[in-house]
């Protein structure tokens, strides 16, 4: 495995104010790492789905990394994660192998540079996908009051195992991510579930997004710290 992508989940009960003061400061710090090729410090929004309303209790960081030992030193031993170990009471690390993505996040995709083998894409491992997009400013109403019904009925989809907004500005820099029995169970739900059908036609009809990206992984690892 080349390239890898990550996505750590930190819940906080207490120190709330700090979590939300390190979507700033904490970027800073990490720039000109070694072995992190690209990354986000990211809210998310609250409920399981997606949601207008911020989750304050949950952040996330998504680092895109030269290998396996790159992210490990860096996530255990670098002093910003150090600090969120000490301050959350639960960390989630989600390790990704990148399969296929198209779009563009910031002007590139972050994703892209790993081509994977015919077994990789026949593997029965659980299916990733992280999507974001950059609204429009004259969209917003039109794109919020559709989300509703995307909430339900990917909440619906057979398959799903875990989905949640996640996104640098609230209402106007938005990304998913879903956690999937497998590749058959997407490919169902993005072409022939009926609501989800009608929203990706407004999508284009509507022209809501400045910048859209759309990322397909297979989920390598999934693993849950208790930090208290």
């Amino acid at each position: 495995m080349k390239q890898l992508t990550t996505l750590t989940f930190f819940s906080f009960e207490s120190n709330k104010f700090w979590a939300f003061s390190q979507m700033a400061s904490a970027p800073v710090l990490l720039k000109n790492t070694k072995g992190i090729q690209f990354f986000k410090f990211l809210g998310t929004g609250g409920g399981q789905g997606f949601s207008l309303k911020p989750d304050f209790s949950t952040y996330a960081f998504l680092g895109v990394w030269d290998n396996f030992s790159a992210y490990n030193n860096c996530i255990n031993s670098h002093p910003v994660f150090v600090e969120y170990q000490k301050k959350a009471i639960t960390q989630r690390d989600l390790v990704l192998s990148p399969i296929k993505s198209h779009g563009l996040w910031n002007g590139k995709n972050p994703f892209s540079n790993t081509t994977p083998s015919k077994e990789e894409k026949d593997s029965n491992k659980k299916a990733v996908v992280i999507t974001r997009a950059t609204l429009r400013w004259n969209r917003l109403f039109s794109f919020w009051k559709s989300v509703p019904a995307a909430s339900k009925a990917i909440e619906k989809a057979d398959g799903i195992h875990y989905y949640k907004g996640i996104g640098e500005w609230p209402f106007i820099q938005q990304a998913t991510v879903s956690i999937w029995e497998n590749f058959e169970s997407v490919n169902a739900f993005a072409y022939k579930d009926k609501v989800h059908a009608e929203i990706v036609k407004k999508t284009r009809q509507k022209k809501w997004y400045k910048e859209d990206l759309f990322s397909r992984f297979h989920l390598v690892s999934d693993i849950t710290k208790n930090l208290k």
